[in-house]
């Protein structure tokens, strides 16, 4: 046979159906991480992901002529309705999550339908691939590996673009949130397969629409919190994840969320005739940030605050770059996210006179380092860590980077959350230390004795860029606690970690991490995320973090 005349054979309408089946799958794996993450985390919720997308995808692709003949034209036109009911199942099954646990939650909440979608989807578009190019006649070989291996390339160029295209238009609208975006795709496997049968995703649609806290507004969702003593000031979607304000009416707290964490607190509630210049946190790490201006230098007199720069990485609810901006600092602050930008300054009272850079760090250490000489007095690093921390702000060339753009006699505070016991914090700990050879470094709270299997905390590193002699705090005066009990408390770090529980190399593993090996250290963070979740659940109730 001719190759035009094949080519005139080629089913158009079947090929294209095939192709968009596979090409909606492509936009749901990105889309189902979205959704997991406010309930298991954005770490934990890839963990089996692509693994079961895999053998679900696999399944499908084996089995199309067993499920083709079993259930004939019923596989095609189950596809949308599938598609409408996950949404309210997984909703039903993620208020488990604290039972199902993790990592085992994201996995069960994706065999609730979305793996089923999976293998179905792939099934039927394998076999509209196949009856479109009509090969029987080039053998069984080709007949089954040619539009394999198209599904492959077609699916995978989807999911690419799909990333890309989520990174830019997540929280856009209603439709282009996590939830609004699964029952998109639900529209758009019924465009593809029309049938009568969509009748039977109707008690889906409606209960969205009635009772799916994570459509529509925050008051649906408070109707949920307030049972458990919190309500939601406002919620956006946002290219760092979920980020929501939440408040505390018992205790009387008000914390920033991103997907299954906490960028930072305040104290909501304070006793009359306390008032303090800023308000406190509700960690004490934050407070111990501010201990830089304490580090006494090497040379001349005491620091001055009048006519200092800070360097703020990370912004959080903005407790550290508040109280510096309060001593009269002049501080710029460097933030990836808007919306943390924009609920720092409306909920958390951040002051307006400060420098904001909202954009990656990366590109804003590299692009000031070729711009200008050393300038900032005092530079702080708080960038969310975790179990997920963003490993390309802890290489060796980020921070050496970064230490161009202190002052000779500079410090830096560098916040790191993570388990001393495992191989990720050792490893940045001995890069920080490459880096700033004159460091000390303090934990938030004394190790729990009680559990030897884990030892999970926040720490701050205090580094000097010069090394001619060790880092000391000098004594704390009054106006450097800004009226505030907090730091009347914490501002002083207390409990000092030995370097040297961080001496050792394991076997394979790497003395410092630098850029190229960025993507070998993320293989070694599951443990300290799956940690970090079982903390937030006893920070706030499963509830909060399952209604989001």
């Amino acid at each position: 046979m001719a190759v035009g005349e094949h080519i005139r054979r080629v089913d158009a309408r079947r090929l294209v159906s095939g192709i968009s089946l596979l090409l909606i799958l492509a936009l749901y794996s990105p889309v189902m991480v979205l959704v997991l993450s406010p309930v298991y985390g954005s770490l934990p919720s890839h963990l089996f992901h692509n693994f079961g997308l895999t053998i679900s995808a696999g399944a499908g692709w084996f089995l199309k002529d067993q499920i083709k003949r079993r259930l004939g034209r019923l596989a095609a036109i189950s596809l949308p309705i599938l598609a409408f009911w996950t949404p309210t199942i997984q909703y039903f099954v993620m208020q488990q999550s604290s039972k199902l646990g993790n990592p085992a939650g994201p996995v069960i909440t994706q065999l609730f339908g979305y793996y089923p979608l999976v293998m179905l989807t792939v099934a039927v578009a394998g076999k509209q691939i196949q009856y479109a190019l009509h090969l029987e006649s080039q053998g069984d070989l080709v007949v089954e590996h040619v539009p394999l291996l198209g599904s492959y390339i077609v699916y995978s160029f989807g999911e690419h673009v799909a990333r890309a295209f989520l990174a830019r238009a997540i929280g856009f609208t209603i439709v282009f949130s996590r939830a609004g975006l699964q029952f998109l795709i639900g529209v758009l496997y019924a465009a593809v397969i029309p049938s009568k049968l969509l009748v039977l995703a109707i008690p889906s649609l409606l209960f969205s629409v009635t009772s799916d806290v994570h459509l529509g507004g925050i008051n649906g969702v408070n109707s949920v919190l307030q049972k458990e003593g919190y309500s939601l000031l406002a919620r956006q979607e946002s290219n760092t994840g979920y980020i929501s304000v939440l408040e505390n009416h018992q205790d009387g707290f008000r914390v920033m969320r991103c997907d299954h964490s906490l960028l930072g607190g305040q104290w909501t509630k304070a006793s009359p005739g306390y008032n303090p210049e800023v308000e406190d946190p509700i960690y004490a790490v934050f407070a111990m940030l501010e201990a830089v201006r304490l580090v006494e230098p090497d040379h001349g007199g005491p620091r001055v605050d009048a006519g200092s720069k800070a360097l703020v990485i990370g912004l959080g609810i903005g407790t550290t770059p508040a109280a510096f901006m309060k001593h009269g600092i002049e501080t710029t602050v460097v933030e990836i996210d808007p919306v943390v930008h924009k609920y720092a300054t409306k909920y958390f009272n951040l002051p307006s006179n400060h420098v904001a850079a909202i954009e990656d760090a990366t590109q804003f250490v590299k692009r000031a380092r070729k711009s200008s000489s050393p300038q900032y007095d005092y530079v702080i690093h708080d960038v969310f860590t975790g179990g997920a921390e963003p490993a390309e702000l802890f290489t060796y060339e980020f921070l050496t980077d970064l230490s161009s753009l202190l002052k000779d006699d500079g410090v830096i505070a560098i916040n790191y959350a993570g388990d001393l016991k495992l191989y990720p914090t050792g490893l940045i700990a001995r890069t920080i230390q490459a880096v700033f050879p004159a460091c000390r470094i303090f934990r938030e709270q004394l190790a729990d004795k009680s559990d030897e299997t884990q030892d999970f905390t926040n720490m701050v590193f205090f580094c000097k860029k010069t090394t001619d002699s060790p880092v000391q705090f000098r004594d704390p005066v009054p106006s450097d606690f800004l009226r505030s009990k907090s730091r009347e408390n914490y501002l002083v770090p207390k409990h000092e970690v030995d370097p040297a529980v961080f001496a050792a190399v394991p076997h394979k593993g790497r003395p410092i991490l630098i850029e190229k090996q960025v993507g070998r250290m993320k293989k070694f963070l599951d443990r300290g995320a799956l940690e970090h979740w079982e903390i937030m659940r006893k920070v706030i109730p499963a509830a909060v973090w399952e209604n989001w």
